[in-house]
């Protein structure tokens, strides 16, 4: 019963940010960017919700019963280059480039920055193709959630997720969009803060707790349950960083925290926040607060994932993976297991606005991707235009469910991939291109736009021919070579795609700037940089 009132009361508080937004969005500009007057904490609450989701929580904690907490490394790249480089480098520089050149979304921004409408077209197609990729994985964390928590069918939490979103975001645009993510960022912030102290308390402090979880790899149980999860041989241990170069160190690093620590700089979704505010001062007071925020967030899902093995060792003998049966039931276990039932309540709701804000962010960007970057014309009316972008949310809704409903069935682990999945494509893709967009009076448009194919192109081959992981679950490379994935015995397949197609994406597009001629005039250099 308590459930059902928390989830009424809070699918209330969002209707009424949804109707906020949709009162306060006129324009197209009002449904894009919020009309480019958002309030800095609003906007790194949003920005913060927005980047932590279900798939940080309950993916990447997953993933922490696994790997161990080595995954702090990531919470450190979250806030050193997620929030101060993210805002302090890139933030202001979008900002106020953005403003110059009139850009409502990311592929906008590239195109009118490089003067290349190829650009616009191209990076919105890999939005609106993958990102429901990423969109599918937090809706699976929240889904997962939800179908313990109140004990219903998969598909049923699937399609409460999504729906509820698709609806706030369709009428209520951007500003919709940041204030729910707001509000949701609060309550998650409470919550972690709940779980983090509980945790503690319950293994007897700070220093007890991380000598059990150190402890558990000498037990010789253990032993044999790390080989059915098919635990590389050489393990340091939950606690420890795994051995230089080993699979479990190439996985971690490469993977789990380059793809997404990386990745966060290149993601379409978090750089138009940096277009909804007025001034660069807004900026520079919503670092500490994205900062502390993200702290929180990623720093308490690794640590009580990584934890949850003394816990469920403790009570079952088994260590977190094997008690759960799968990375991505971990964490929803745990907190229906051991903590209490009031909580577990109020959590639900923490980890469904872990979801929502994310998934109401990715939904905007893929509607206007859709609506704004490839339908777009300038003959349409603003309400046509705010109407076509509409339509996209209900696309990437129907993308995004089928997708969330079949990944869990072909990947363990399905979230913290398909997550690291979409970060390491954005990286390859974009990056390179927008870093040289914000920095760079030099780089050619054939060049940038040569860097974002190669990125993209060498990024999708590894994964489906090289990568371990993505290449088995796929099967392409299996069906026209009769190999499973390539470099098989070797080390290569698990080196994450983003190390090879990032670096690729950055040397084509040196070297075609340094091949091809000038294509840019200097009155549009000019006008981009004013003020910059």
């Amino acid at each position: 019963m308590f459930n059902i009132l928390a989830v009424v009361i809070y699918i209330s508080i969002l209707s009424y940010f949804a109707y906020l937004g949709f009162k306060g969005t006129k324009t197209a500009k009002d449904y894009l960017v919020g009309g480019g007057q958002i309030h800095p904490f609003i906007m790194a609450l949003s920005y913060g919700a927005a980047f932590i989701s279900t798939s940080a929580i309950v993916g990447f904690g997953g993933a922490a019963a696994f790997f161990g907490m080595s995954l702090l490394w990531l919470t450190f790249l979250t806030i050193f280059v997620g929030v101060f480089i993210a805002f302090v480098v890139y933030g202001k520089r979008t900002r106020k480039i953005g403003h110059n050149l009139s850009a409502h979304t990311f592929p906008e921004f590239l195109a009118k920055r490089y003067k290349c409408p190829a650009m616009q077209k191209f990076a919105a197609v890999v939005i609106f193709l993958f990102m429901p990729i990423y969109a599918a994985a937090v809706m699976i964390g929240a889904a997962k959630f939800l179908e313990i928590s109140l004990s219903i069918p998969y598909v049923t939490a699937l399609f409460f997720t999504s729906i509820i979103v698709a609806i706030y975001v369709f009428f209520g645009g951007l500003k919709g969009v940041m204030y729910a993510d707001a509000f949701q960022g609060g309550l998650m912030f409470v919550g972690m803060l709940f779980l983090i102290i509980f945790v503690y308390v319950k293994l007897g402090g700070v220093v007890p707790a991380h000598t059990a979880l150190s402890e558990l790899l000498t037990k010789p149980e253990v032993a044999g349950q790390l080989k059915m999860c098919k635990m590389p041989p050489v393990f340091n241990g939950w606690a420890s960083m795994p051995g230089f170069l080993s699979i479990n160190w190439m996985v971690v690093v490469t993977s789990l925290v380059m793809g997404v620590g990386i990745g966060v700089l290149a993601q379409p979704q978090l750089a138009v926040k940096f277009m909804t505010v007025k001034s660069n001062r807004e900026l520079n007071r919503a670092v500490p607060i994205g900062g502390v925020f993200i702290l929180m967030m990623t720093g308490v899902a690794f640590t009580v994932g990584a934890l949850s093995n003394v816990f469920f060792f403790n009570d079952t003998g088994k260590i977190a993976a094997v008690a759960a049966g799968g990375i991505d039931k971990i964490i929803p276990l745990f907190l229906n297991t051991y903590l209490p039932e009031w909580f577990v309540a109020l959590f639900m709701i923490v980890l469904i606005a872990a979801g929502m804000s994310t998934l109401s962010s990715q939904f905007h960007a893929i509607a206007t991707a859709f609506g704004h970057d490839l339908l777009y014309s300038e003959k349409q009316s603003q309400e046509k235009q705010v109407l076509i972008t509409r339509i996209g949310v209900l696309i990437a809704f129907v993308l995004t469910f089928v997708l969330a409903f079949y990944l869990p069935k072909i990947w363990d682990g399905a979230i913290a991939r398909g997550t690291a999945i979409f970060f390491g494509l954005c990286a390859a893709s974009f990056l390179p291109m927008y870093t040289a967009a914000l920095y760079s009076k030099k780089i050619k448009r054939k060049a940038a736009l040569g860097g974002m194919l190669t990125g993209f192109v060498v990024s999708l081959f590894w994964m489906i021919f090289v990568h371990f992981k993505t290449a088995t679950a796929l099967g392409i490379c299996s069906a026209m070579l009769n190999k499973p994935f390539l470099f098989k015995g070797t080390k290569m397949p698990f080196v994450d795609p983003i190390v090879i197609a990032l670096s690729a994406s950055i040397i084509v597009t040196v070297i075609l700037t340094l091949v091809f001629k000038k294509d840019i005039d200097d009155e549009h250099i000019e006008k981009t940089f004013e003020g910059v």
